[in-house]
């Protein structure tokens, strides 16, 4: 029984908001962990997934995890990785989404594609505004601390997309309510403290009191 007929259409459903919204964070997380469990045998893939689990993807998408890793933990490298990945991650997002359902349904893998980018957009906005207003403060921790919960995010959300798809859709469905309002707040503060700086270092008038 191949992939599209053991799993249904919420887990279908699920599986493509998961792989969606995890590449907005961690892309190469994702393209590991899913080709290693395929690859291994822990879960039967779809069809247009399984290109995930070739050895050859498996090294490449392993060692860009490896660099990762310790890229996304280093304050300021990991505001240029994220700025580097803005047109990777969103793309492959949408892409991973569509090749849940495959060529075969062309109008639901459009569907997935859609959501798949636009829940990759919305957890790579976060996680970039996130990571620009941490590096604004001079001690390293709080970018380590962010960097390993997206670490032990992007697997968690996976798993339960594979074992509690509805689980999966309601975590997916709250983590994207509370980035949208981390985007709004941070996005707010970085306009005030770039305005701030300009004004501290002679680049744009002060506004006289």
């Amino acid at each position: 029984m191949d992939a599209l007929q053991a799993l249904g259409t919420p887990e279908l459903i699920a599986l493509a908001a998961a792989l969606g919204w995890a590449s907005g964070l961690r892309l190469y997380a994702v393209l590991a962990f899913t080709g290693l469990a395929g690859y291994a045998g822990w879960v039967e893939l779809p069809p247009g997934l399984q290109v995930l689990q070739h050895p050859a993807l498996l090294a490449g998408s392993g060692f860009m995890l490896f660099v990762e890793f310790f890229a996304d933990k280093i304050p300021g490298l990991d505001s240029l990785w994220d700025l580097v990945h803005t047109v990777v991650r969103i793309p492959a997002g949408a892409a991973l989404a569509a090749g849940v359902f495959g060529a075969d349904q062309a109008t639901a893998a459009m569907l997935a594609a859609l959501l798949g980018g636009t829940l990759a957009a919305t957890s790579h906005a976060a996680k970039a505004t996130t990571r620009a207003a941490a590096n604004t403060s001079p001690e390293p921790f709080s970018n380590i601390g962010l960097s390993l919960l997206g670490d032990m995010a992007v697997p968690s959300v996976l798993w339960l997309a594979f074992e509690q798809p509805l689980l999966a859709m309601v975590v997916v469905a709250m983590s994207v309510v509370v980035m949208l309002v981390v985007v709004w707040l941070l996005s707010k503060f970085l306009v005030r403290l770039w305005a701030r700086l300009k004004t501290l270092y002679g680049l744009a008038p002060s506004t006289p009191v």
